[in-house]
């Protein structure tokens, strides 16, 4: 089965929730640890790994914590992903040319081709941006359905 690893969602959950913050905000890991339920010490060797990729700034101290490194709107779902994850390959026969031998033979290559094109297409296509917006918009119709039930 193809799945995104508890490091990619827990990574996504970190940076979503950075994005959902007011602009200059410095959120404390146990803050992002408690709101996104992901354990502490888990959380931390995500965020060195987001920091590395440029997505996320830590700051030591007393007013320490961390903020995204970039607007929300110019950071992809597919780049937090793989700050964390490496590439996205459907099949190993896409890493690169000859990787796998049968990959001039099989009728299924350009089907994987394809299918991680797409991939590709939908998870550029998202920025944290989009992401906030899709949650409060969630939280918006959640609420009114809550209203007419009581």
């Amino acid at each position: 089965m193809l799945q995104l690893t508890r490091d990619g969602e827990y990574a996504v959950r970190a940076v979503v929730f950075l994005a959902s913050q007011p602009e200059g905000k410095v959120s404390l890991i146990n803050e992002i640890s408690e709101v996104q339920e992901v354990p502490k010490s888990y959380l931390s060797k995500i965020m060195q790994h987001l920091t590395r990729a440029g997505l996320v700034k830590s700051r030591r101290g007393a007013r320490g914590g961390f903020t995204l490194a970039r607007p929300a709107g110019s950071i992809t779902l597919r780049e937090a992903i793989e700050a964390v994850e490496g590439p996205i390959f459907l099949n190993v026969c896409l890493i690169k040319k000859g990787e796998c031998h049968r990959d001039d033979l099989c009728p299924v290559h350009p089907v994987w081709k394809e299918a991680q094109k797409k991939l590709m297409e939908v998870l550029d296509g998202k920025t944290l941006a989009d992401l906030v917006r899709d949650a409060e918009s969630i939280k918006k119709s959640a609420k009114k359905t809550a209203v007419r039930k009581a």
